[in-house]
Parts: C-alpha cells; sequence; structure tokens
C-alpha cells in the first residue's frame, strides 16, 4: 500500500512538472527588460519568449506579436520551442505509460512486466525534466552574459523573466516524481507469487496399501 501511495505522488509530481512545463513554454516571460543605469525609468517592459513579444505599457496595456519568421529567431530561441514541444508531448506519453502500468490500474496483469512499464514511465519524465533543463539553462547563461557584458548597451540588457522561475520549478517535478516512480517500482515485489512447496509422492507397501507415516 505504502509503494502505492509513493507511486501516485510521484505521478503527480510528474503532472504537475508536465503542466508546469507547458505553462513556461506559453509564457512570453523568458527574458524582461533591465532596468539599469539611465534605463531606470521608462515607459514600457519588454517581454520575450519563445512565441512572442510583448511590450507592456506604464498605463497597464499590452500589446503582444508573434514572432513572423522561424528561421530568423535566434538559435537558443528555435532550440527552446523544439525542446518544449517535445516535452510536452513525451509527458503525455510518460502519463499514458504510468498510468497503464500503475498499482491502482487493472490494465495489465500483475508481475514483472506491469513493473518494467512503470519503470518506463518514470525513465521518461526524468528524461523530460533533462531536456526542458537544456534551454532554460541556455537562455540563463545568454541573459546573464548579456548583462554584464560591457558592449551591450543598457537599453538591450535583459534579466531573466518569471517563465524560467516556472520551468525550473517544473524540472525539478519531473525529476523527483520520476525517480520516486522508478524507485518504488524497483523495490516493489511480485504479491501475487507465492513460494510452491511440493512434497515427496506417497508410495504405497508391498502389500498396496500407503504407508501410514504418509499420514502423519
Amino acid at each position: 500500500m505504502t509503494s502505492a501511495a509513493v507511486e501516485i505522488l510521484g505521478l503527480g509530481l510528474g503532472i504537475l512538472g508536465w503542466v508546469g512545463v507547458i505553462v513556461a513554454c506559453g509564457l512570453p516571460m523568458w527574458q524582461v527588460s533591465a532596468f539599469i543605469g539611465g534605463n531606470i525609468v521608462v515607459a514600457q517592459t519588454i517581454w520575450e519568449g519563445l512565441w512572442m513579444s510583448c511590450a507592456v505599457q506604464s498605463t497597464g496595456q499590452m500589446q503582444c506579436k508573434v514572432y513572423d519568421s522561424i528561421l530568423a529567431l535566434p538559435p537558443e530561441v528555435q532550440a527552446g520551442r523544439a525542446l518544449t514541444v517535445i516535452v510536452a508531448l513525451l509527458g503525455l506519453v510518460a502519463l499514458l505509460v504510468t498510468v497503464v502500468g500503475a498499482q491502482c490500474t487493472n490494465c495489465i496483469r500483475p508481475g514483472k512486466m506491469k513493473s518494467r512499464i512503470v519503470i518506463a514511465g518514470g525513465a521518461i519524465y526524468i528524461l523530460c525534466g533533462v531536456l526542458v533543463l537544456i534551454p532554460l539553462c541556455w537562455f540563463a547563461n545568454i541573459v546573464i552574459s548579456d548583462f554584464y557584458d560591457p558592449s551591450v548597451p543598457s537599453s538591450k540588457k535583459r534579466e531573466m523573466g518569471a517563465a524560467l522561475y516556472i520551468g525550473w520549478a517544473a524540472t525539478a517535478l519531473l525529476l523527483f516524481g520520476g525517480c520516486l516512480i522508478c524507485c518504488c517500482s524497483c523495490s516493489q515485489r511480485d504479491d501475487t507469487s507465492f513460494p510452491v512447496k511440493y512434497s515427496a509422492p506417497r508410495r504405497p507397501t508391498s502389500n498396496g496399501e500407503y504407508d501410514k507415516k504418509n499420514y502423519v
């Protein structure tokens, strides 16, 4: 029962991480304007994401524009798009695989195959966490490098947006949830198999009757 509870907990964390990746992918706040130097007081804030860029006015009005050309985008944006979409699809596959092999479902008879399917689902969640970590760290490295680069104008400097932090939290949930699923499945014992003990066959005596010691 404890193993099943840990498995459900890992599945719940994996689902939350998967949803977090989708939210981070859609948010335009991967990098935002940095208010430093002579750029402290401005009339608008620039948000840049994987799919669009937004200009938020000081009055609260926001205007967003989807990127026109995919090939004209920087390599980190193209890689971020590809990897986050792949993670979104793999997260769905991991959910289906884990549910099929979970202890609380009867899609497959209990046994080694059921345990292996659950381990595969947990491994896919871990793979999702590793894949989504690549564009997050890539974006963060570029933002930090440009921020401390003196050749970059203050108006062009950016800071890490909320989408990066949401993505890192989602990555932690995916990794932790996948590890829980794999660990509880590896330690799970097959409760349906019972040890079978065989006794020696009873042999009749010379007179055709069974020996009385066979019944003791």
